[in-house]
């Protein structure tokens, strides 16, 4: 499951949406496919898998796998 928060929900027009198993990066560039708009949020977004952040350069290798969430959080402002 993909999860998305703030401007990244804005960005795709949902908050939640089902994605194939498969490595972060695969996961994310398909999320792109349908939603343009979120290549620009990646640029700046935190991703988290079951709760544990995934470096940028770790997302090739670290896969998602069926029954995982993995949520795009946004910086956020404020406090």
């Amino acid at each position: 499951m993909l999860r998305y928060w703030a401007a990244a929900a804005a960005a795709t027009g949902v908050d939640v949406e089902e994605a194939a198993p498969g490595a972060v990066a695969s996961v994310l560039a398909d999320a792109v496919l349908r939603h343009p708009d979120l290549a620009r949020i990646l640029d700046v977004a935190s991703v988290l898998l079951d709760g544990v952040p995934v470096r940028a350069g770790a997302r090739e290798e670290t896969r998602a796998e069926g029954g995982s969430t993995l949520e795009v959080l946004p910086p956020f402002a404020g406090g």
